[in-house]
């Protein structure tokens, strides 16, 4: 298993997504997801998710709030442990990301773009404001065959 962040920044009732369409051989191909990456060597989830978005996006968080943690599991991969963050409030400009095109997205309009499945339980729970949590998603291909959320089986 591997770490990872992802940080959802918000402004305006939007979120800033990555439409991932510039890498080769990318597993989020043509997917809108937030800003992220793995663990450097001895980073806690907080330094990885500044250092992420710093890279990908040009901005400094000023805030972060550590939202919960998410087990991917997929057929054919290693597994993850995707540490998830929210944030509004940054400052910089933002600049151009050699993984694909940063968009601010209405909050509204983000479930109908192509996401992954088990993106819209989190994202659902970010919105509502829900306590920390973990969630557990399998993965069959783009399919998602199995959510746990806090050790319950979710109907999916």
């Amino acid at each position: 298993m591997f770490n990872t962040s992802l940080v959802y920044i918000e402004k305006d009732n939007k979120y800033l997504l990555l439409h991932r369409i510039k890498k080769e051989h990318d597993v989020n191909k043509d997917k809108w997801i937030g800003v992220g990456g793995k663990f450097l060597e001895n980073e806690s989830p907080e330094e990885c998710a500044k250092r992420e978005v710093k890279e990908e996006t040009g901005l400094d968080l000023l805030s972060l709030s550590y939202r919960g943690i998410v087990t991917f599991i997929a057929k054919g991969f290693e597994g993850e442990y995707m540490h998830l963050f929210h944030s509004d409030s940054f400052r910089g400009k933002i600049k151009d990301c050699d993984e694909g095109v940063l968009e601010w997205v209405d909050k509204s309009e983000m479930l109908s773009l192509p996401i992954w499945e088990g993106d819209k339980i989190f994202l659902n729970l970010i919105n509502e404001n829900a306590p920390f949590f973990s969630l557990k998603l399998e993965y069959d291909g783009d399919s998602l065959v199995r959510a746990t959320l806090d050790g319950k089986e979710l109907a999916i």
